[in-house]
């Protein structure tokens, strides 16, 4: 009969130190979605700020181009009838 009994406390405590690894690995599962969460979010406020930047970088390329060199001279040139294209596009498309 102290076999028996035992052999019960030995799965009391197997199923106490089972419980416990089972609530240390939850708390860490959570806390790993939380860090996960972050850092998404801050990846998502990264891409924004980048998406600010690159607009900011085309305006200046855009600003330095009416300024100066030839070079840039011909960008705008070729940025304008673009542009000139794509508002001509609409107004035939408007026009039908």
């Amino acid at each position: 009969m102290s076999e028996l009994t035992d052999i019960i406390n030995a799965l009391e405590v197997k199923f106490a130190k089972l419980v416990q690894r089972l609530d240390q690995l939850e708390a860490e599962n959570n806390k790993l979605k939380q860090n996960l969460i972050e850092a998404q979010q801050e990846i998502q406020q990264n891409e924004s700020q980048l998406d600010d930047i690159y607009k900011k970088y085309e305006s200046l390329q855009l600003a330095n181009s009416l300024l100066g060199s030839d070079e840039g001279r011909k960008d705008t040139k070729l940025k304008i009838n673009s542009l000139i294209r794509e508002i001509d596009n609409c107004i035939a498309q408007l026009s039908k």
